[in-house]
């Protein structure tokens, strides 16, 4: 075990008890830690997705069909979800600053061994791996949104982190598009791979543990959050009582897992089928179609940041709502994307971005709400729980989806959207009047 404790949460100092100091280094760490966090899961997008925007390419250069592409993609979704849930756990109880540090690491180098490949085993084995080191980039960052921020910020603050998807995700498109057009489909393996290690190495010198480990006080002494103050004075929960009794026993984790699973299938399949849908159902050319596509990101980006703040500022910090307005806008969005069948870009553009900016709102506010309707030290559990159903979701949209299109075409890969959306929607609407620390009260009685 030796080999893993530098993942040991970092030890505690004494207390700084000067005010002045503890605002000043608060103020400090709290911007650094973000945009430490951000930059770093933006370069996870850059290794996560560059295989989409080489998907065209490589079906061109090694013969694969859309099952095959499909298979490929589900692999990574599967053992990313896997790893998010079991890392989640682990990351609970571990320094973040080396857990997601490693991980880049790691998913840069799987990334490079992937374009060295050609074989559809090994292109498995290799997306497989960098999947599984995937799951070590958000579990840490939900423990450090949870212990930086406090619950009455929390969803501002998290809502601009997790715009950090959409930065990654609009950048991936358009390099992915133009290396794989220009320099072929491995380079869009190596460039993002070699980016990952470079930056995973940045992450450990930026990046700290909670703000105890800097001899700071905890954020809900901090920032006098009195339901935060009472969370934080309790007896500390064994890793087995805070899965089963915070999250397996939880109904409102249950219906955000499932909810995530429904959000998941259209997030992944507008994300990773869209570009091939507009190269072959609309004639667009790569470039063309990476410029459509990464207005789905620019959208995202936009829809994050005013469903956190909405969160937080118009429904105090209750999430459901928030949730059951953006999906039944996504139903309306996908509709749109299937009945405009013109090769208008701009039309086109404006409806990925509308789609991404309704998608991102339920699938940024599920993950906050997880971590709140369960326990504050249970938030990389509580979330890589729900990550379990999003993947098997997004897994649903790779190989299966991809063999379905097979054999119903693009219509079909519409209907499933439809229905996915609808189905979110219905289970969303369950918790719109649920607010945070609801399931922790009841627990605590």
């Amino acid at each position: 075990m030796k080999l893993f404790d530098f993942l040991k949460p970092a030890s505690i100092p004494p207390e700084i008890t000067n005010p002045k100091k503890v605002k000043s280094l608060y103020h400090y760490w709290r911007i650094r830690t973000l945009y430490s966090m951000y930059i770093g899961y933006v370069f996870y997008y850059f290794t996560r997705k560059s295989f989409t925007f080489a998907m065209p390419v490589m079906i061109q250069e090694l013969g694969f069909d859309k099952t095959q592409m499909g298979i490929l993609a589900s692999v990574l979704s599967l053992s990313y979800g896997v790893s998010k849930f079991l890392s989640g756990i682990l990351s609970d109880r571990s320094n973040p600053r080396y857990f997601m540090s490693f991980g880049l690491i790691l998913t840069g180098i799987f990334n490079i061994f992937f374009g060295l490949s050609s074989g559809l085993l090994f292109l498995g084995v290799f997306w497989g791996l960098n999947g599984w080191f995937q799951g070590w980039g958000w579990p840490p960052c939900a423990k450090l949104l949870t212990h930086w921020y406090s619950r009455n910020e929390r969803g501002t603050w998290w809502s601009i982190w997790n715009t950090s998807h959409n930065l990654g995700g609009a950048i991936i498109p358009l390099l992915g598009a133009f290396v794989s057009a220009r320099l072929g489909w491995r380079w869009s393996m190596y460039i993002p791979g070699a980016a990952c290690i470079l930056v995973g190495l940045y992450l450990i010198n930026r990046l700290r543990d909670t703000p105890q480990s800097l001899g700071l006080p905890p954020i809900a002494t901090f920032r006098g959050d009195a339901a935060e103050q009472k969370i934080e004075k309790e007896k500390n929960v064994s890793a087995k009582e805070m899965l089963f009794s915070y999250v397996l026993k939880n109904k409102y984790i249950w219906v955000l897992a499932i909810s995530s699973f429904f959000v998941y299938i259209i997030r992944t399949a507008v994300n990773d089928w869209s570009m091939l849908y507009l190269v072959e159902g609309k004639g667009y050319t790569l470039i063309k179609a990476g410029i459509t596509v990464c207005w789905f990101e620019v959208g995202g980006f936009f829809g994050s940041l005013f469903a956190g703040w909405c969160s937080d500022f118009f429904f105090k910090g209750r999430r459901g709502q928030i949730n059951v307005i953006f999906s039944f806008m996504v139903v309306v969005m996908v509709v749109a994307f299937w009945m405009f069948p013109a090769s208008w870009i701009l039309i086109d553009s404006l409806i990925m971005f509308f789609i991404g900016f309704f998608v991102f709102g339920p699938q940024m506010l599920i993950g906050v709400a997880a971590a709140e309707l369960s326990h504050k030290k249970a938030a990389g559990t509580s979330t890589g729980f729900t990550g379990i159903f999003s993947y098997i979701g997004a897994a649903v949209a790779g190989g299966p989806l991809g063999n379905f299109m097979q054999q119903y075409g693009w219509e079909g890969f519409f209907i499933i959207l439809v229905a996915a959306a609808v189905i979110a929607l219905l289970l969303l609407s369950t918790l719109w009047s649920v607010t945070p620390g609801s399931f922790h009260a009841k627990m605590s009685k």
